[in-house]
């Protein structure tokens, strides 16, 4: 059984790692476009596209899918299959018609939204009226793209995991094409970026409905506002506290935009680049990991096994900590070779690459933490508990802000990348605490070998890096290509390092399955 779950996750991480290898390619033309700190385009579009972003976390993928998907399962588990279909058509018509309300007043509000959220940029010539621009076109994604994540939602917990990991590469192939074919049309280029984002979701809904007419769930809007559906009530009270609880890193990354703004002009485009980079391997393996373990958690909670339930935690945990100690000491030594790599060309000059480099280092320390919210959290979603990751998400949240305030102004948007960080270690931990307190979490027996290993493996890995990288004018002297092969290289290098030194210690796959034989009963 937990081969299976490796496999859903290799397919989602497969594809994930496909849609993030785009989104590089994508964050590379946009480099190129519109750069990071020498003009006002870079810093108006990535607030522009956050904003939006932010509500997809809400009404998408975050707070929405989180209340949806135990709801369902059940409802699947449970119910027949027309009565799975009319809380399909009720749950898109409720949710298409607040998407729809919410989408026409961010269009009409656009400029009260920018001047509370990016408050910095009235006072910088251009950037608030072009800001304002952009976020009108790409609001609507907002209702695009969460009625895409609803679908996705369906699709796994049908186990079709690779058709909703594949639809964000088509996000950035139309941001892609955008930048490449149609931003030389227009008289500012940035605009084309914006409207590439509307089409993309367009285009992303469009490619799922076939998906879902395959598995006789493709629905038709069903509004019943008299008397609500009793599955969409369920969805919508769970909802509420997650909206805070499980939004929380976007909560914190407005609050550092809004930070930022007061900064140096580029100090916003340097977060985001560094971002990008700190959420390759968090959505290539964190996210993968959450989307298939939350399905699984939710099934075994419906159906009363909490042992089997204890020990799918254990499991996504341990991957944690497989994927995430080398993926953050990675990235701490290659950070500058990285940036410089894939972003230094056009626009985006060698103060762009040092000034990402130390905010991507920052976040970097606080990946296996963010890592381990992706596993945690649906802990408690799967058992229909939204108000406990809510009131956690507040301390988190507390956190982040006191570090920004307190940071921001000595150290810059690096002070605000370290404020992230800390704030992801205060949510995974009280997170982990409260699990273990009540016992719906009992680690499995080997957690301090295993840790020492990884720990060990890790530590081999990241010497050998930083002894063979070179330094960075080595670096900035050398050709694209030779920056690329070298690259390569020492990432090649770090993992088989890394795989033989975890060998060596000890550790071996089995120890990364699912402990005491779990019954398959789960997966059917």
């Amino acid at each position: 059984m937990s081969r299976k779950l490796l496999l859903s996750t290799a397919v989602t991480g497969g594809m994930t790692l496909l849609s993030r290898i785009a989104g590089l390619v994508r964050d590379m033309v946009f480099a190129s476009l519109i750069g990071a700190g020498t003009g006002v385009a870079a810093d108006a579009f990535y607030v522009a596209f956050r904003i939006p972003n932010f509500l997809r976390r809400i009404f998408g993928e975050g707070a929405f899918a989180q209340a949806f998907v135990p709801v369902f399962a059940e409802y699947k588990t449970r119910n027949t299959a027309a009565e799975v279909r009319d809380f399909v058509s009720h749950i898109l018509g409720s949710l298409g018609s607040i998407l729809l309300v919410i989408t026409l007043v961010g269009v009409v509000a656009a400029p009260v939204i920018v001047w509370g959220l990016a408050h910095g940029f009235v006072n910088k010539p251009g950037m608030y009226d072009l800001t304002v621009s952009m976020l009108r076109i790409v609001f609507p994604y907002i209702l695009f793209i969460s009625l895409v994540a609803m679908a996705a939602g369906i699709l796994n917990t049908y186990g079709k995991f690779g058709v909703a990991a594949f639809t964000p590469v088509l996000l950035n192939l139309c941001l892609i094409g955008a930048a490449l074919w149609l931003a030389p049309h227009m008289d500012l280029p940035v605009m084309a970026l914006a409207w590439g984002v509307l089409i993309a979701g367009v285009v992303q809904l469009l490619f799922q409905l076939p998906f879902l007419r395959q598995i006789g769930l493709l629905p038709r809007p069903h509004v019943q506002l008299r008397t609500p559906h009793p599955g969409v009530q369920r969805v919508y009270r769970l909802m509420l506290p997650a909206i805070f609880g499980s939004s929380i890193s976007q909560v914190n990354l407005l609050v550092n935009t809004l930070l930022a703004s007061f900064l140096m002009t580029g100090s916003v485009s340097w977060l985001y680049y560094s971002d990008r980079l700190m959420e390759f391997p968090l959505g290539v393996f964190g996210i993968a990991l959450a989307t298939v373990i939350l399905p699984g958690l939710s099934r075994r909670h419906a159906s009363h096994s909490p042992k089997d339930f204890s020990h799918l935690l254990d499991w996504g945990l341990r991957w944690v900590f497989v994927i995430g100690i080398p993926a953050t000491i990675a990235l701490v030594v290659l950070a500058s070779p990285l940036l410089l790599t894939l972003f230094m060309r056009g626009e985006f000059n060698e103060q762009d690459v040092h000034m990402s480099a130390a905010a991507l280092i920052a976040f970097a320390v606080g990946l296996p933490a963010l890592m381990l919210v992706k596993v945690l959290a649906p802990g408690f979603y799967a058992r229909q508990d939204t108000k406990t990751p809510m009131r956690i998400g507040i301390w988190a949240m507390l956190a982040n802000i006191s570090v920004s305030l307190l940071l921001f102004y000595p150290l810059g948007h690096i002070g605000l990348a370290i404020a992230i960080t800390v704030g992801a270690f205060v949510n995974a931990g009280l997170l982990f605490i409260r699990l273990y307190r009540e016992r719906v979490y009992q680690p499995q027996p080997g957690w301090g070998v295993f840790l020492s290993r990884v720990f060990v493996a890790s530590a081999v890995m990241g010497i050998v890096l930083y002894i063979g990288v070179g330094n960075f004018d080595s670096w900035l002297r050398a050709h694209t290509w030779d920056r690329v092969g070298r690259l390569s290289l020492w990432v090649a290098v770090g993992l088989l390092v890394y795989l033989l030194t975890a060998l060596m210690t000890g550790l071996r796959p089995r120890q990364l399955l699912l402990a005491q034989g779990e019954s398959s009963r789960h997966e059917d």
